[in-house]
């Protein structure tokens, strides 16, 4: 109900979902008097949908604060709730982020161990699979270096099981490739990433530039949420003045048409590559249930993304496997903490 375009993009990015994972099955969250027409006019979904009556919706203006306290009724609460209770193995949402990311907080509890959960993205990349994660990409302003440390091995858990990379490449996003550039966080920080690395399972790359995550140097980009969210957005923007700019240039006169026809299949490549869409759905980390934030503006081809990666990600033992990886990362970050203060002693 949160969507800006409305729960009629919801149901059809659901509709679009349903076709192509048969085996999958739904709990929509909302006001059923909205939401029972517009399932009606799809009957092929069948038994496989199922209603829940929620009357009140959380907005985009709606402080993280208040959800917390006053959002029980909401689609929202309802949703993250039916994760919480086994009925569902993701949650999917359009709406307000902070908002979700406090009701996710609040009602899945975070994973033991983590101080700070993350929202991961994919990113188009060069890498023979197509894309990149990165993480925190908003789901808090602020990383500590033991945070980073833990966002290094759950991006190397969504690797391993979402990207089914078997030994995935962290960076650390800094302000340039040498060691002793950038904050003294992020000096710590590439310590421990580095130290951990036997015990996580990945490669450390070290530090890495912004552009960089396009690249095929690297498999997850490990950042602080400020900086990853400017970053996504950035990307997404210029992803769209490209796109413009080419429906301009191709508009331009006559010549210009007949140019775009005989480019139509290559044109169309380019655009399926950097649409914003295909990769729709930031993945919350370090919760006891795993939920997806879909862009508020997302449309049917948007929501149906998000609900595919939702799909992937429900495989048997994927909270479980994060959970044993991040427990195994801190004790190598807390091994390598304390011999590094040993030997600071000892000099």
């Amino acid at each position: 109900m949160g969507s800006d375009r409305g729960p009629g993009a919801v149901v059809a990015g659901l509709v679009l979902s349903a076709a192509s994972l048969p085996d999958a099955s739904f709990i929509l969250h909302g006001d059923e008097v909205q939401l029972l027409p517009l399932l009606a006019r799809h009957p092929e979904l069948g038994s496989r949908v199922e209603v829940r009556h929620a009357a009140r919706v959380v907005t985009m203006h709606d402080k993280p604060s208040q959800v917390m306290r006053h959002g029980d009724g909401t689609s929202m609460w309802s949703c993250i709730d039916s994760v919480k209770n086994g009925e569902a193995k993701v949650a999917v949402s359009c709406g307000n982020t902070g908002a979700l990311m406090a009701v996710s907080m609040i009602r899945l509890r975070k994973l033991p161990g983590v101080n700070r959960p993350a929202i991961a993205c994919l990113w188009p990349s060069r890498n023979p699979g197509g894309f990149n994660l990165m993480l925190d990409v908003g789901a808090d302003i602020k990383a500590e270096a033991d945070d980073l440390l833990q966002y290094a091995a759950m991006g190397a858990s969504y690797a391993r099981n979402g990207l089914n990379l078997a030994r995935p490449r962290i960076g650390l996003l800094n302000v340039g490739t040498e060691e002793h550039k950038g904050r003294a966080e992020l000096k710590v920080a590439h310590d421990l990433i580095a130290n951990a690395a036997e015990a996580g399972s990945y490669d450390f790359v070290g530090f890495v530039e912004g552009g960089d995550i396009p690249s095929d140097r690297v498999d997850v980009i490990v950042t602080d949420g400020f900086t990853g969210n400017i970053a996504l957005k950035t990307g997404e923007g210029t992803a769209k003045l490209i796109s413009d700019f080419m429906k301009e240039a191709f508009n331009a006169g006559i010549l210009s048409k007949f140019a775009a026809l005989l480019a139509l299949n290559s044109l169309k490549r380019l655009q399926r590559r950097i649409d914003p869409r295909r990769v729709n759905g930031g993945v919350f980390l370090g919760l006891n249930g795993t939920v997806i934030k879909s862009h508020g503006s997302a449309d049917a081809t948007g929501v149906a993304a998000a609900i595919t990666l939702a799909h992937q990600l429900s495989g048997a033992g994927f909270l479980e496997r994060l959970a044993a990886r991040l427990a195994s990362t801190g004790r190598a970050g807390q091994d390598a903490a304390a011999d590094g203060a040993e030997a600071k002693a000892k000099q």
